[in-house]
């Protein structure tokens, strides 16, 4: 038995020592790079190109080697050299010309890049989980009212945003699914301008996603990635006009740059890595929950995947199970560094405990497998989304179930809430006045505003009476 997935008893060093890493991954704000930078100024050095080696060596003079402080750098080049700062950031980054004429996907691309599209795939997508989720989102839609009062009314009109950016990862794998995820809500707010933004490769390594974008019929599609493409959305450059918000996971150079211009332009949330608690007890097959662990552990090496329960017993069975069905799966080596720093099973004195524990750490997804989950659920207030009973895996909310993943992390699920509609509209107060509605509440405004030293409100209010 070897030791990825450890077992931790409430309580004990092991336990406290585990808690900590946890706590420091929600709380991370700011990675070290290491010798990364060095690397990429070498090989950009190595390519010849005078014009683009002075870029890299002035990016790079005076710069610390942290996430933080190359965003920074990234917002300040794109703010500054438009276009030409963000072709010369992806090429930094990603080790590719990007030439200015081909920031933008056009319609020959994507209809190039979907060849080989997995048509029965493709199908499923447009014919089942598209009007699936369509469906679940249409019921979020909030419509607009008035108060009549005296001849006046007092509201609200619900209006849709009107130019949206949406960050589809690549990395590690292609995100078909976070495409749908954000086009679709977007869509259903009646958004009129919807940009797509992913990296350069992701394009050429995903024909369901280029035919996607197709179906949803999105014709504003940018092959830039990173900070720079969340840079790009914000600020604007030549080629790509400003939107008014950016919503999607990325890394943490995503996840830093939406943090740093957040205020000049809105983001949904500043989402860390992807994480899963699944309480159970004795009822719950084994087989089940180690699916679903390493099913989180395989996102990235910083995911986080963490069983609850009060059986000893099953406990021991899980962890056995997770090995033995770890040794074949596809991503092993990414599951295996993410379960032995950020997994682990938490034995725990009652059912009661995990529930209270698991509402504490208020995660991104939470799984009850238990033999009464119905009635269990109740019991948890905290959660980005709730999966009950044995039917309901977060594999299946990842792509089918309706709701949406776009869903709040690290603790966040306390005040936050999954991507949806209400991301994609704001609500504008009407108030339409009478002489009657103002004369019948005047006095009230009048005095209020000389309470708090304000004349020139109250006057305001006074000249409309003489």
């Amino acid at each position: 038995m070897t030791d990825t997935l450890k077992l931790y008893e409430i309580g004990s060093e092991e336990f406290q020592a585990f808690q900590s890493r946890l706590n420091a991954r929600a709380l991370k704000s700011d990675v070290s790079l290491g010798g990364k930078p060095g690397e990429l100024l070498a090989r950009a050095k190595d390519s010849g190109d005078n014009e683009f080696i002075d870029f890299a060596s002035k990016f790079y003079e005076g710069l610390p080697h942290t996430a933080s402080a190359t965003v920074e750098r990234v917002i300040q080049t794109v703010e500054m050299m438009g276009d030409e700062g963000v072709r010369h950031c992806a090429r930094l980054f990603e080790g590719a010309e990007l030439p200015t004429n081909r920031i933008q996907v056009n319609k020959l691309d994507l209809m190039k890049g979907a060849d080989g599209v997995d048509e029965g795939l493709l199908k499923l997508c447009t014919g089942q989980i598209i009007p699936r989720l369509r469906k679940f989102h249409e019921k979020q839609k909030r419509e607009g009212w008035q108060i009549d009062d005296n001849g006046g009314s007092v509201g609200i009109r619900v209006q849709p945003l009107r130019r949206v950016a949406l960050y589809v990862p690549g990395g590690t794998a292609s995100y078909a699914s976070t495409l749908m995820m954000t086009a679709i809500p977007a869509q259903v707010a009646g958004v009129q301008e919807i940009v797509v933004f992913s990296p350069p490769e992701t394009f050429e390594k995903s024909p369901l996603l280029c035919a996607l974008i197709n179906e949803l019929g999105i014709e504003e599609v940018f092959r830039v990635g990173g900070a720079q493409a969340v840079a790009a959305a914000a600020i604007g450059t030549e080629k790509i006009a400003r939107v008014d918000k950016i919503v999607g996971p990325g890394n943490i150079f995503v996840a830093l740059a939406k943090q740093a211009l957040s205020g000049r332009v809105g983001v949904d949330s500043f989402a860390g890595p992807s994480e899963v608690v699944v309480v159970f007890d004795a009822s719950a097959d084994p087989a089940m929950v180690a699916a679903d662990l390493l099913a989180q552990a395989e996102h990235d090496v910083h995911a986080s995947a963490v069983g609850i329960t009060d059986s000893g017993e099953h406990a021991e069975k899980v962890r056995a199970e997770v090995e033995k069905q770890l040794a074949d799966l596809p991503r092993k080596e990414i599951a295996e560094t993410s379960l032995a720093t950020y997994g682990g099973i938490l034995t725990v004195p009652s059912k009661g405990f995990a529930f209270r524990f698991a509402d504490a750490m208020a995660p991104e997804h939470l799984e009850l497998l238990t033999e009464d989950a119905e009635n269990d659920a109740k019991l948890i207030r905290n959660a980005g989304a709730i999966f009950v009973g044995p039917y309901a895996p977060e594999a299946f909310g990842d792509y089918n179930a309706g709701p949406n993943h776009v869903l709040p992390t690290s603790g966040t699920a306390r005040w936050a809430s999954a991507l949806g509609v209400q991301d994609f509209v704001r609500s504008v107060s009407i108030i339409r006045g009478s002489r009657e509605l103002l004369e019948a509440n005047k006095d009230a405004a009048i005095q209020l505003a000389r309470a708090e030293g304000l004349e020139g409100h109250a006057r305001s209010v006074e000249r409309r009476f003489g």
